[in-house]
């Protein structure tokens, strides 16, 4: 298996880049191809680990070189078109020949957005493809739908990112009838906007039809509760709870780790409770759960968070390979053609 993993994408790029395929590599059994300008990859490898080539470090690591690269700010439909020396439209094409069998980027998300759906193309029947990410929730896993790539939906949209979230759970972690939620400001049918109200109608009319297990609306404070398997909503929502979540969890760290070494007292006292503390820190730590799955494309492509450190694109690569190896795509591809 080829790992294409975008070198010049995210804002700790290429650093962060090299170190988490660096730190993986040990921990899979797949090549990772590093997608960027050699130069500046093995200058860095030559900082970063006294080697003149990446091969030193491991057979498995490779460099394909380019020459640009897409930057936050470019307008995706134009870079997409016009850079086509960028390391995402190179990684995408490479995805696309089977050159690779999955691509990872942290870079610009409308880019990622465009490049999959233009370059590599929708599943037949899916009318958008969405980031769904993995958040923790009670004694479970949350998965988000969409959680950043459509900010404007149609009530048919939501109702096909179930659909597919619940086939990528069942399929890939044997949950065979994962439950599904409307995010919406109340459990009631009539609470919402336009764009809830009527994707409700549509969720509880076609749910039995399309395998889904709708279980109605659901309040942001009651996603965590470990109930539910799969939440819904549009981008732009999506986009604002996920980070909003996050952020809350990186307060809860700093304000738990300065409450315990805030004197000696406290600091002696919390020695017993060490291991769940850490335990704690780690359910809470969004970078344990790698990045997001773009799902309703012909190939697997996730999508890294742009403020990526080494440790995220560590567990993104782990789990893209997982990604593969389960066949997601091809078990989705296999259920719409149904």
């Amino acid at each position: 298996m080829k790992i294409l993993l975008d070198a010049m994408g995210g804002d700790n790029a290429p650093d962060a880049n090299i170190k988490g395929a660096v730190n993986a590599i040990e921990q899979i059994k797949s090549e990772v191809i590093l997608i960027g300008n050699k130069d500046v990859i093995n200058n860095r490898i030559k900082e970063l680990y006294n080697k003149d080539d990446i091969k030193e470090i491991s057979s498995r690591l490779s460099i394909h070189h380019t020459t640009e690269q897409i930057e936050m700010e470019d307008i995706p439909t134009q870079a997409i078109k016009h850079k086509k020396d960028s390391s995402m439209v190179v990684g995408f094409n490479m995805l696309k020949s089977g050159e690779g069998d999955v691509f990872i980027s942290a870079g610009n998300s409308g880019a990622l957005l465009t490049g999959a759906t233009l370059l590599v193309g929708r599943i037949k029947g899916i009318d958008r493809p969405a980031l769904a990410g993995i958040l923790p929730a009670y004694n479970s896993r949350l998965l988000l739908i969409d959680c950043g790539s459509n900010t404007n939906c149609k009530p048919i949209n939501l109702l096909q990112f179930a659909q597919m979230a619940s086939i990528y759970l069942r399929n890939t972690f044997g949950k065979e009838n994962p439950t599904v939620g409307l995010l919406n400001i109340g459990t009631e049918e009539t609470k919402g906007n336009e764009l809830t109200k009527e994707s409700y109608k549509l969720l509880k009319e076609k749910s039995k039809e399309l395998n889904i297990n709708f279980v109605g609306n659901v309040e942001g404070r009651d996603a965590f509760s470990g109930e539910i398997d799969i939440l819904v909503t549009d981008g732009f929502t999506g986009n604002v709870f996920l980070k909003a979540t996050e952020g809350l969890g990186k307060l809860v760290k700093r304000t738990l780790t300065e409450s315990l070494k805030k004197n000696i007292l406290s600091t002696v006292a919390a020695i017993p409770s060490l291991p769940a503390i850490n335990r704690f820190k780690k359910l809470v730590d969004y970078k344990e759960y790698g990045g997001a799955l773009f799902l309703g494309v012909k190939r697997p492509v996730v999508k890294a968070h742009g403020s990526s450190d080494e440790k995220l694109f560590e567990f993104t690569v782990k789990q893209a390979e997982q990604f593969v190896e389960n066949r997601a795509v091809e078990k989705m591809i296999e259920e719409f053609e149904k």
